[in-house]
Formats: C-alpha cells, sequence, structure tokens
C-alpha cells in the first residue's frame, strides 16, 4: 500500500512533524528532516502491524516549510 508522509517544519518550536491520511494517528516528530525520514520508516510498519496491516509498504515523503522573515528598512 501506498503511504504519503507529509514532512511539516515547525518555526516556533524548530521541529519536524509528519503526518498521513492513510494512517490517522501516525505522528512522529524530529529537529532534522533526515531524522524524521528514519523514524517513520522504522515507526510506520510497527504501527501498521499493530493496527492489523500486513503487506508492503510505499512512503511517498512531500516536505513542507514555511519561514517568516522581518524586513529590514535600508
Amino acid at each position: 500500500m501506498k503511504y504519503t508522509m507529509k514532512m511539516i517544519w515547525d518555526d516556533e518550536v524548530c521541529r519536524w512533524h509528519c503526518e498521513s491520511d492513510e494512517a490517522p494517528g501516525f505522528l512522529l516528530e524530529s529537529n532534522s528532516f533526515d531524522g524524521l525520514i528514519e523514524r517513520v520508516r522504522i515507526g510506520l510498519p510497527d504501527f501498521l502491524i499493530e493496527t492489523g496491516y500486513s503487506g508492503d509498504i510505499h512512503i511517498n515523503f512531500i516536505s513542507e516549510r514555511i519561514d517568516s522573515v522581518k524586513s529590514v528598512a535600508v
């Protein structure tokens, strides 16, 4: 089954978190993007086994990062 993981940067807490419509309730976070990908690769199969799923898992990672920047008058 294909799972789309949305990787979202939270500027307020300086951490990445993920969410997926195909795996409701599966939430992880990390201070690094690569660290979160590894956590998902390990954690998602375990989460799905607990919910009764068995089979192949294909993960599509989509990232979103929005930053706020104050303008400086020159």
